[in-house]
């Protein structure tokens, strides 16, 4: 199929798939273009490798050309709506290039498809990459996720979905697991293929990877955090989020629904892979324990007080994603003291008190006892 074509057969297929590999989110189902009404074949019928090669050839052009990718990309705005709030846009934008520059450090490749994304005009908490490196945020991850470092946090494991081309991988997986022997060659035309292909691109991004690809995507994430000045306790904090959602539903919410599909680890075990990788940080001197409270060389320093945006779990991460960039930094060699109502362990702060917390001379004469 010439590439001219691309945008036009991307249409028949579009209005019926949803949104891409996500780190937090698998769609729920929607009505999708089904084999039969893609095809309309009757019964499995081996498919020769002419197909194949056809089919995978669709997904490159999504994947792989500018056209495709803009194709794809004009359809997910007009399926999902854009938000041109400029303040939820410019955080975005920072975002989003704040963590292209840590990604290229991590990963140059990413300088040969740089990602185009946008704030959908959707109400949950919700983010996405699909094909093409074609990144979504829901508004409503900027309304229920306040800081900048925990929605850098998210979009950061979706770039790991993305440079490691897992949701075109899954596509393909689908096409030798599921789609090859239902496809009868005599049936199955160029233009069907075409349309076959994209359904089955973006359908698959609904159930993402598998859970090897769901750790390696936040594994890319902590690396990439490393990367930037956003606070190393982020992902962990991200993770704490959903803790306490699931925890409060007694059931699996809607949003856990998404966050934590059969196809993802336990987000209790998401959480505590990056406590561990907190904690190795701080070349093993601070954690947050069982019990959540933030320790430093297996003593108590504080449990933080919960805010009108971040619960008493984020922010202890968040603390201790500080002690661990403190230590690993060498600026534990130094003391703890107060300067303009923060807590300060040599350069680096620490926390600053809020109503509910210990006063801050009182946690910086604990944490040089203890340090």
């Amino acid at each position: 199929m010439k590439l001219k074509n691309l945008k036009k057969k991307l249409t028949a297929f579009l209005t019926a798939a949803t949104f891409g590999a996500s780190l937090i989110f698998s769609a729920p189902t929607v009505e999708a273009l089904s084999l039969n009404d893609a095809i309309n074949i009757g019964g499995a019928i081996i498919v020769g490798n002419e197909q194949k090669r056809q089919l995978n050839q669709q997904i490159d052009l999504i994947n792989n050309t500018e056209e495709g990718r803009q194709a794809l990309f004009g359809k997910f705005k007009e399926k999902y709506g854009v938000v041109n709030d400029a303040a939820m846009n410019e955080r975005l934008d920072t975002i989003m290039a704040t963590l292209s520059k840590a990604v290229a450090e991590v990963d140059p490749t990413i300088n040969d498809k740089p990602y185009i994304y946008f704030v959908a005009n959707q109400e949950t908490l919700n983010a996405g990459c699909s094909l093409g490196h074609i990144m979504m945020v829901n508004a409503g991850t900027f309304a229920q996720v306040k800081t900048d470092d925990q929605i850098a946090a998210i979009v950061g494991h979706e770039m790991g979905h993305g440079q490691k081309d897992h949701a075109a991988k899954g596509a393909r997986r689908q096409i030798n697991e599921q789609m090859l022997a239902q496809i009868g060659v005599s049936a199955a035309g160029g233009t069907t293929l075409a349309a076959l292909a994209g359904t089955i691109a973006l359908n698959h991004s609904l159930a993402h990877g598998d859970r090897k690809q769901e750790t390696e995507a936040d594994n890319l994430a902590w690396d990439y955090i490393l990367h930037t000045n956003y606070n190393i306790g982020a992902p962990a904090a991200v993770m704490q989020k959903f803790v306490e959602l699931e925890a409060r539903s007694g059931k699996r919410s809607d949003i856990l629904n998404f966050f934590q599909p059969s196809d993802h680890p336990d987000s209790k075990k998401r959480l505590e892979n990056y406590v561990k990788k907190l904690y190795e940080y701080s070349d093993k001197h601070a954690t947050v324990d069982k019990k959540g409270v933030v320790t430093v060389n297996g003593k108590n320093f504080l449990t933080a007080a919960a805010t009108d945006t971040l619960s008493a779990g984020e922010r202890n991460y968040f603390v201790l994603g500080n002690l661990a960039a403190a230590y690993h930094n060498g600026h534990a060699k130094k003391d703890a003291y107060v300067n303009n109502g923060t807590v300060y362990l040599g350069d680096q702060p620490i926390i600053t008190p809020v109503a509910g917390d210990e006063d801050a001379e009182t946690l910086a004469k604990r944490l040089n006892e203890i340090k």
